[in-house]
C-alpha cells in the first residue's frame, strides 16, 4: 500500500507542479531519461508527439506552460496496477495568448521506475485543442 500512495504522491505533486506553472517542479518529478508523450496525429497539431530527457521535457512543459494554463483539476478516478497508474481528470484550459478557455477531460498513463516517472502518455482532446489555438 505504501508503494501506491509513494506513486500517487508523486503524480498529485507533478499535477500540482504543472497547474502551479512550476516547470522546473514538473520536471523534477520525471527520471532523468523520462518521456512525455501527447497522443495525436502530428500532422494534425503540432504540439503531439514525444520528448524524452530532462533538457527535453524543461524545453516543452515551458512552452506548454507558456501558452496553456491548467486551472480547477478535479481527479476523476486513480488506477494504479504495480508500475502504473491510469489518472482520468477534469480541468479548464486556458490559452494564455487569447484568453480563451475550454472544460476538458484527460486520460494520463504514467509508469514509475525508481520512484520518478519514467512515462507519461497524455490523451486529450486535440480537435478541441487544435480549434482553440486557430
Amino acid at each position: 500500500m505504501a508503494q501506491r500512495e509513494d506513486m500517487l504522491a508523486l503524480v498529485r505533486n507533478a499535477y500540482a507542479a504543472r497547474d502551479g506553472d512550476d516547470a522546473e517542479g514538473l520536471v523534477t518529478a520525471f527520471h532523468p531519461e523520462g518521456a512525455f508523450t501527447l497522443m495525436g496525429d502530428t500532422s494534425t497539431l503540432e504540439l503531439t508527439g514525444s520528448v524524452q530527457g530532462h533538457p527535453a521535457l524543461r524545453g516543452a512543459f515551458s512552452q506548454f506552460i507558456k501558452n496553456f494554463g491548467f486551472e480547477g483539476r478535479e481527479i476523476l478516478a486513480e488506477l494504479v496496477d504495480g508500475d502504473r497508474l491510469a489518472i482520468h481528470s477534469r480541468l479548464v484550459v486556458r490559452y494564455r495568448p487569447t484568453g480563451k478557455t475550454f472544460s476538458t477531460e484527460l486520460l494520463d498513463l504514467f509508469r514509475i521506475q525508481d520512484g520518478k516517472i519514467i512515462e507519461l502518455i497524455e490523451f486529450a482532446d486535440t480537435a478541441q485543442v487544435k480549434a482553440m489555438i486557430s
